[in-house]
């Protein structure tokens, strides 16, 4: 991204643009405020789906200390979901690591991307850290970023949004110890609520990704179901299915650089646009 500009953008990147008070590049400090405020409502996100974590963490038998590493080593709530799914079945080492690897694998592109808004004189370990910093939220505020990016900022907003991720989940694994059994696990609803909030919305917008939810569905109820295939077990189940669906959507709908579909149907909200 900082490469493609020409000479006078590269003089103004990661200066205040007009309208909007982004601090000088060399601003560390300034830089820092800004992430962890803007890391804020992140946080408090965080907190709410944490806490879901932390119920089904503790529905799994890990207690609060060994909850509160693994959100700190991995902020995925998917991914979580399915690390507690197959630790709860008794699966082997190397199914958990293939099955959160093929879960999580977006994080890759996405920090290559990021990286790329970075000055060229910074330094490796920069980049580094900054692609541990990575999620969807933290992606998205931090390439909004007009110009350069100053990876303190994301760093910022980083301290703020993890620490709400493992305080819920450490809530979540003490509310399962206070809360009946039957309560505790009852809240357990709570997850599928989270897995609706990130599936609908895509699924409005658009006929294929409704038309690939449903695809995913019924894939994943015909491999629990049919002789053979229930065999398998469930985080190579994640891997084949993961994979499969994935590679057909890319097939059947690519897209270009800035995520706008190459050919078919359009969203809803560029039907607005036209």
């Amino acid at each position: 991204m900082y490469k493609n500009m020409n000479d006078n953008e590269k003089r103004t990147a990661g200066t205040p643009a007009a309208g909007c008070r982004w601090p000088e590049y060399g601003d560390a400090g300034a830089w820092t405020l800004r992430g962890l405020r803007d890391g804020i409502p992140i946080g408090m996100g965080y907190l709410a789906v944490g806490f879901t974590i932390g119920i089904a963490a503790k529905n799994t038998g890990l207690d609060a200390v060994q909850s509160f590493f693994m959100s700190l080593g991995m902020v995925a709530s998917a991914g979580e979901y399915a690390a507690l799914m197959l630790i709860g079945a008794g699966a082997g080492l190397i199914e958990m690591v293939a099955t959160t690897l093929v879960i999580n694998l977006r994080y890759l592109l996405m920090s290559c991307s990021l990286t790329q808004k970075l000055r060229p004189e910074e330094p490796f370990w920069k980049r580094f850290l900054l692609a541990l910093c990575v999620t969807d939220e933290l992606f998205g505020i931090s390439s909004a970023v007009p110009g350069a990016l100053n990876p303190v900022y994301t760093w910022g907003a980083m301290l703020v949004s993890v620490t709400g991720w493992c305080l819920g989940t450490v809530l979540g694994v003490e509310a399962g110890n206070i809360l009946p059994a039957r309560a505790a696990s009852a809240m357990n609803v709570a997850l599928y609520g989270m897995f609706l909030a990130i599936i609908l919305p895509p699924a409005k917008r658009s006929r294929f990704m409704g038309g690939l939810i449903a695809a995913a569905m019924l894939s994943s109820w015909l491999f629990s179901a049919l002789p053979g295939l229930r065999q398998i077990s469930a985080g190579f189940r994640v891997i084949l299915l993961t994979v499969a669906l994935s590679s057909a959507a890319a097939w059947l709908r690519p897209v270009d650089g800035q995520g706008r579909p190459v050919r078919g149907e359009r969203t809803d909200s560029q039907e607005e646009r036209v």
